[in-house]
């Protein structure tokens, strides 16, 4: 039997003085972590937990901004045996009322014995918890039992089981944080090893992350991953890349980082925010993996990455593909590792219409789809209709997966488990289809637009509709709206630009208008354009489609 537990303390047997992570934050010297430290100031979170009456199996969320703090407490919550979660913090990037409402919202499902903040942020923790709150502790950070030494042979989580749940994943929703996905320790760990091997990890790899601790890129790949398997961590604050992306390419070239994930809006992010300046001397050839996940891939995002970076030594073969879900632990499929990312070139009318990946002709409007690789090891993936019947390749249906690393349930959600859950087979929501083990991802069942019979692809239309200058990249939502006279949806663009001029604003209007309707297979006409910072996104940095629909429709409700 193996758990989290097993394998910290086997580290902090065997090799103690190991540079586990390195936290990197601005204006501090970078901060090594070694397996003794990680453990030792892990110790003082448990204790705290014991003390506090936390028992093992019982949910503690974290509500804690990047660093020690927050690394200590996961791991304290772990040895102790509770089941920790990881929550945002409320930053200026996130809506206040809409956070209050998702902690609420959280809460209320998840029930949580205990929730770990800051003095400064318990007010606001206290005023979003239900009326009638499950939790029965809220520990502020400076409330920590110090002086007390740990028994490293007796700590609680070392009588956890393969089965037993270690970590709650809460996913970046648009309706709230509801679904908390619950795993088990050997879950977790299953997909830990089938990963490393598709990744084919080795004792010179390093991975390199700025990825946020409440996502499943960062939580498994960017932290449980090297951390679990001695891959040396370099550990940067989500915020601070925001700010300067420069410091993702400065942490790869110092510390010769081979292993990065990215979410598709973060390669234009940073081909278009990091200045020449933030590049001096810096050097990206060890960079051999850097996984494209989380959210629909773009080959032209890639393009522009590599043209931007080539002449610092990045190489072509670096720029690889997944995809990933918390249900799954994380990785499905990882494409890039042992061959070229495969590029399928469709039919566009062919996709829409008639829900087939058909190999463009010369004269026909296509689109590129980038594979996002193979299944990983002991994964099984299958395409399937409305029925639930296997389609053959090409054919574009619902994407379902079978594999060890699966989640236990939706976290106090059996009608949500019951749904996504059949026959052993976990039904993704998602619409794809295969090329022999290939598997491409075209979007979200949920917002789908269908349009006059065609089945139409938000971010088809997004990435259009960025093209038109004026417009802000990665801060376009398309959606449909049922128009009861046509008997079909209608498209809706809303779109953030900044000039306030009217005249200006009637021009990128009518430009998206006319790049969308020649672009795709439908007639654009109704375009919204918006301020900067109208747009809410999810925690993760997506955007939130049904929450922006239903902010729409309330400004335009007459």
């Amino acid at each position: 039997m193996t758990t989290f537990s097993d394998l910290l303390l086997a580290s902090y047997h065997n090799c103690p003085d190991k540079v586990s992570l390195t936290v990197l934050l601005a204006g501090r010297e970078d901060q090594p972590v070694t397996y003794r430290q990680m453990v030792e100031g892990a110790a003082v979170w448990t204790n705290t937990y014991e003390q506090q009456g936390v028992q093992p199996g019982e949910v503690v969320v974290l509500i804690l901004q990047h660093g020690l703090e927050l690394i200590f407490a996961y791991w304290g919550a772990i040895l102790h045996g509770a089941i920790p979660s990881i929550m945002p913090f409320l930053t200026e990037k996130l809506q206040p009322d809409r956070y209050r409402a998702d902690l609420s919202a959280l809460v209320g499902i998840t029930r949580p014995e205990c929730i770990v903040t800051y003095r400064e942020f318990e007010a606001e923790v206290r005023a979003a918890l239900p009326e009638k709150s499950s939790v029965q502790r809220l520990i502020v950070s400076d409330d920590l039992v110090q002086g007390v030494n740990l028994d490293v042979k007796n700590v609680k989580g070392l009588q956890r089981s393969e089965t037993d749940i270690v970590l709650l994943q809460h996913s970046s929703g648009t309706t709230g944080l509801q679904k908390g996905v619950a795993l088990a320790h050997g879950a977790v760990l299953n997909q830990l090893e089938s990963y490393s091997q598709a990744l084919h990890i080795n004792e010179k790899d390093v991975v390199v992350s700025w990825l946020p601790l409440y996502h499943d890129m960062g939580l498994i790949a960017g932290f449980l991953l090297p951390i679990l398997k001695r891959i040396p961590l370099v550990l940067l604050s989500p915020f601070e890349w925001v700010r300067s992306p420069a410091k993702l390419m400065q942490a790869v070239s110092k510390y010769k980082g081979t292993l990065s994930w990215l979410p598709n809006f973060a390669y234009n992010f940073c081909a278009m925010k990091t200045r020449d300046r933030d590049l001096e001397g810096i050097d990206l050839s060890s960079w051999r993996a850097i996984s494209n996940c989380s959210e629909p891939m773009r080959y032209e995002s890639h393009r522009i990455f590599l043209d931007r970076f080539k002449t610092y030594g990045l190489q072509a073969s670096a720029l690889c593909t997944c995809y990933a879900m918390a249900e799954n632990v994380f990785a499905v499929t990882q494409g890039g590792v042992d061959a070229e990312v495969m590029i399928d070139e469709i039919d566009r009318d062919a996709m829409q219409g008639r829900k087939i990946a058909v190999p463009a002709s010369a004269d026909a409007p296509s689109i590129k789809m980038m594979s996002t690789g193979r299944p990983i090891r002991n994964v099984k993936v299958k395409i399937v209709d409305e029925n639930g019947s296997d389609l053959p390749d090409r054919q574009i249906g619902e994407v379902v997966l079978q594999s060890d690393s699966m989640l236990t349930e939706y976290y106090h959600r059996p009608d949500a488990t019951e749904k996504a859950l059949k026959d052993g087979w976990y039904f993704t929501g998602d619409y794809g289809y295969k090329v022999g083990e290939e598997v491409f991802v075209a979007g979200r069942k949920k917002e789908m637009i269908i349009v006059a019979g065609k089945n139409v692809y938000p971010m088809d239309l997004e990435e259009l509709a960025m093209e038109v200058p004026g417009v802000h990249a990665g801060r376009v939502v398309a959606f449909g709206v049922y128009n009861e006279i046509a008997g079909t949806e209608d498209v809706v663009i809303v779109a953030e630009v900044d000039s306030t001029d009217q005249e200006e604003r009637d021009v990128i209007g009518d430009a998206i208008r006319q790049t969308v309707t020649r672009g795709s297979a439908v007639a654009l006409r109704h375009v919204y354009l918006v301020d900067a910072k109208w747009l809410i996104k999810t925690s993760s940095g997506k955007n939130a489609r049904i929450a922006n629909k239903e902010k729409y429709l309330q400004e335009n409700s007459n």
